[in-house]
């Protein structure tokens, strides 16, 4: 099953897999997939709870004015409060309000510490191209970062697979969905 369908599938937007709840029968996702589903859950949760609907492709049409409010409910808004300057020249600039900077905090612990790390971390072979030098000479000027980035991303990790067995069990048992964010 691809990991998008079986990210749908922990999620129940794919019907015929409500009954994949079995410890023996789950899906095992990998853990980037792992992390995204569980953060796919926690924004929507997040948009529901404010009264709208979570973006799909090829879902229904919105106005634009539904549209620019899922925006800023999904990515924030007013002036971006995270900024990184790469060395590239580009600047990257994030929002900590949003259903997705929340998700971030609970899955990640630290937003700011995590937006930090993940941009470096992505920017790794455009900063070798850019200053003219191997992949590896890049990693070694940033191993702090890598280093956040590795742990940060093994906690989100766990986090995930907690809160995606967590949903699934209350799923399983005909429990609403959980609580929003993993404690």
């Amino acid at each position: 099953m691809p990991a998008a369908l079986a990210a749908l599938c922990l999620l129940g937007g794919v019907s015929g897999c409500a009954n994949r709840t079995d410890r023996t029968d789950r899906i095992e996702l990998s853990p980037d997939d792992t992390i995204k589903a569980a953060q796919l859950y926690l924004t929507d949760r997040c948009l529901e709870r404010q009264g709208l609907t979570p973006p799909r492709p090829g879902g229904r049409r919105r106005s634009e004015a539904e549209q620019q409010r899922v925006s800023e409910a999904l990515f924030g808004s007013g002036p971006a409060e995270l900024s990184v300057s790469l060395p590239t020249g580009y600047r990257v600039r994030a929002h900590t309000d949003g259903c997705l900077a929340a998700a971030q905090r609970s899955l990640y612990g630290d937003q700011r510490a995590w937006f930090h790390a993940s941009t470096i971390v992505n920017n790794l072979k455009p900063e070798a191209a850019y200053r003219g030098v191997e992949l590896d000479s890049v990693r070694r000027m940033h191993r702090a970062e890598l280093a956040d980035w590795r742990r940060m991303r093994s906690r989100a990790f766990e986090r995930a697979r907690a809160l995606l067995d967590r949903s699934l069990n209350r799923r399983a048992t005909g429990l609403p969905p959980g609580p929003n964010s993993v404690r």
